[in-house]
């Protein structure tokens, strides 16, 4: 299969504001107020969460068919810890990023549990986005 390459744009509108265009979608990154942001969107670890979620909702329904049972949805709970310490410019030898993202699945699926089982193993496998959140990739920051 050949790789697939995604892009985006984005620009500053304020110090706490992004917008980020994506194939002609708009989306407005922000901090909540309590973190000097306006609160025009979400913040940029909770589109991590998002993205998260979005990818485990498309490889969950490709992976349902293949193991040929109906889904009918999926509902996600998403929540992670992060110590804003060294974002904040603090002198620690915490990460800046997450400690540990938890994710709850409810499927709403035609199938017994051990199925349920071998396909919530199967998309943890798959999901792109898991992968990169769980494994180190590469970034190349430049200036231009």
């Amino acid at each position: 299969m050949p790789v697939l390459k995604f892009a985006v744009k984005a620009r500053s509108e304020n110090p706490t504001k992004t917008v980020v265009e994506a194939r002609g979608f708009k989306m407005v990154i922000d901090e909540p107020e309590n973190l000097g942001g306006t609160n025009d969107g979400a913040n940029p670890v909770e589109y991590v969460l998002a993205a998260l979620s979005g990818c485990l909702n498309v490889v969950g329904h490709i992976v349902a068919k293949e193991m040929d049972f109906t889904l009918r949805g999926i509902e996600f709970e998403l929540e992670g810890d992060l110590d804003p310490a060294k974002f904040s410019g603090k002198d620690t030898d915490e990460r800046a990023g997450y400690k540990e993202i938890r994710v709850k699945i409810k499927p709403d699926a035609d199938a017994d549990e051990e199925t349920l089982e071998k396909w919530l193993e199967t998309i943890e496998s798959r999901c792109p986005v898991s992968d990169n959140i769980a494994n180190a990739t590469p970034v190349k920051i430049t200036l231009k």
